[in-house]
């Protein structure tokens, strides 16, 4: 639909009378800060700004008409192809100063809860085995983007933003400005020629990290930027390369499947032949569809989180099956009893200030983490109410949270003018040393 008022041209996802109410008239630099909210936010060429807007909160980037109304649409196209990218919300044209002059057009997305931009992941200085991770998760990405046939053409950590999924990372493509979808697919050129993109710029990303003293002195920029290279081409291969095996070994066929599933992917189609001699077998997966975990969690409980953390909660399903197996208990049933009996005890534990600090379901994942380490430590079985309760005093208590405010570690974060300097301090990327941030 869109919204017409005064000269304001509006197209929108979603119709939101409270869009009229923020001040167009003005650039985003010069927003009050009561309109502002205070959140991290990466590197960019176009002046970009967090707002609230009734009940959440939305990310704004001034740009020009044309290249707004072209990544607002291919960003529609992707939601549907189900890529982890950030949502499209609004397009503003015809904006005009107090002294009718014009000012740029503007894109506006929602805002990805509890995500953040890799400069706002650690208060102590990158790590190396956070970099990796970075890393995987942006090699993942680029695989499903490729699958959908997208080229991304500025792959980067700054575009990029990252979600904890149970001791890993979820990336989210944020600008899709200079993408472009081939409905036959990418060619092996045009996805090197992405790769490649990524290779040298996370290589410089990671030399300006460790030039302005914010990285660890085990980080690497041209070894860790050279890892999504060979992440890519494993899944990759993985995901769609050929195997040939011969035909008295047909168990191979149910190890690929099982392979792509743990991977987290669902084949939609596979292609299956025998060569002329009929001695060998050929096997190669047509369609892969990502969030293979995450699916199937979301039909046994109705929890929509990310892949990790998925198969981290199914794995607690399982255990709770095994001990509660009963004639008539069928699976549905029996997760249904585990979200009752355990997840949500868990998650209703959580003193409701700190609930904010980070999702759900990565508190359950990091619960149970804790009560592996203390029944370790303590030489027990640790009750699960109690891991929560030394969870809570002894872990979340020092975390961040991360919605809130955090300290500019590059002059790339949004703060209001009311927050005194040096008040806030950057999230931690790791488990440890949170008290640090005290």
């Amino acid at each position: 639909p869109q919204l017409v008022s005064s000269s304001l041209d509006i197209t929108t996802a979603a119709v939101d009378p409270a869009l009229l109410d923020l001040p167009w008239q003005l650039p985003l630099e010069d927003w009050p800060s009561d309109r502002i909210a205070a959140l991290p936010k990466g590197l960019s060429r176009h002046t970009v700004r967090f707002a609230h807007l009734s009940d959440h909160v939305i990310a704004i980037k001034e740009t020009l008409p044309e290249l707004a109304k072209r990544e607002y649409e291919m960003l529609k196209k992707l939601i549907t192809l189900d890529v982890p990218c950030v949502e499209p919300f609004a397009i503003i044209n015809n904006r005009t100063d107090e002294n009718d002059q014009p000012l740029p057009a503007v894109l506006i997305t929602r805002h990805l809860k509890f995500s953040l931009p890799y400069r706002a992941m650690w208060s102590q200085g990158l790590r190396p085995e956070t970099a990796s991770r970075l890393v995987d998760a942006l090699a993942l990405l680029l695989v499903r983007l490729h699958i959908v046939g997208f080229f991304w053409g500025d792959v980067s950590l700054s575009n990029t933003l990252f979600r904890r999924d149970a001791g890993a990372f979820a990336a989210y493509l944020v600008d899709a400005e200079t993408g472009q979808l081939y409905e036959d697919g990418l060619s092996q050129g045009q996805r090197e020629n992405d790769l490649e993109i990524a290779r040298v710029n996370i290589a410089g990303e990671l030399m300006d990290l460790v030039a302005s003293g914010m990285a660890h002195a085990g980080v690497d920029p041209i070894q860790i930027s050279a890892r999504i290279v060979a992440k890519y081409q494993e899944l990759w291969t993985a995901l769609t390369g050929t195997e040939i095996f011969e035909s008295n070994e047909r168990w191979k066929i149910s190890r690929r499947v099982q392979l792509l599933n743990d991977l987290g992917f669902d084949i939609g189609e596979l292609s299956i032949t025998n060569d002329e001699s009929g001695n060998k077998v050929r096997i190669q997966p047509k369609v892969v569809d990502a969030g293979h975990h995450a699916r199937r969690l979301l039909q046994l409980t109705g929890l929509d989180v990310e892949e990790n953390q998925a198969r981290r909660l199914l794995n607690s399903i399982d255990e709770y099956r095994l001990k509660h197996q009963r004639p008539g208990a069928d699976e549905e049933m029996l997760a249904h009893e585990w979200m009752s009996k355990v997840y949500e005890p868990v998650v209703n534990a959580i003193p409701v200030e700190m609930r904010g600090k980070l999702e759900p379901a990565e508190i359950f994942h990091q619960v149970l983490e804790h009560r592996w380490y203390k029944a370790e430590n303590e030489g027990r079985g640790i009750p699960l109410l109690e891991a929560v309760q030394s969870y809570v005093t002894n872990v979340l208590a020092f975390r961040r949270d991360e919605e809130a405010y955090l300290a500019p570690t590059s002059g790339s974060i949004t703060l209001p003018d009311a927050v005194p300097t040096g008040m806030i301090i950057a999230v931690d990327d790791e488990e440890t040393d949170w008290r640090d941030l005290v």
